[in-house]
């Protein structure tokens, strides 16, 4: 199971946490984090229903790269309730280039674990995924 270019694996709660939030919305968001000394992807932090997109990038570390997704909802203009769900690149420049490394190389392999996500978005910092940004990617804009 462990990815050839960088070694590290999916731990099956990440791909069992993402389908509770995919078809039972169980969750808001999810924030995953590769742990090195395990070579593994795991769950670090999961978002209630409730919780708003400020709460979320607010959970994401200044210094850290992690994986996250998104479940964001909307109205159309038809006033229609929509929803996309948003797979995050976090890597912030102040990250240790050791770790932007591993997480730029087991990422396309990680998303595929995931099977629904509709958007992607890579963001060096805060204002590369402010809530404009997710709406105006989402479509609503």
């Amino acid at each position: 199971m462990a990815n050839a270019a960088s070694g590290m694996a999916v731990d099956d709660d990440c791909k069992l946490k993402f389908l509770e939030l995919k078809t039972k919305r169980s969750y808001r968001f999810i924030v995953y984090k590769i742990e090195e000394k395990q070579k593994q992807v795991m769950v670090e932090k999961l978002g209630e229903p409730a919780q708003s997109y400020e709460e979320f990038s607010a959970l994401l570390p200044a210094d850290e790269c992690r994986y996250a997704v998104y479940d964001f909802d909307f109205l159309t203009e038809e006033n229609v309730p929509k929803s996309r769900i948003f797979f995050i690149a976090w890597s912030p420049d102040t990250a240790k280039v050791r770790s932007k490394m591993i997480y730029a190389s087991s990422k396309d392999r990680f998303k595929r674990e995931l099977d629904g996500i509709q958007i992607e978005l890579q963001a060096t910092d805060p204002s590369e995924m402010d809530i404009d940004v997710i709406k105006s990617r989402s479509g609503k804009a």
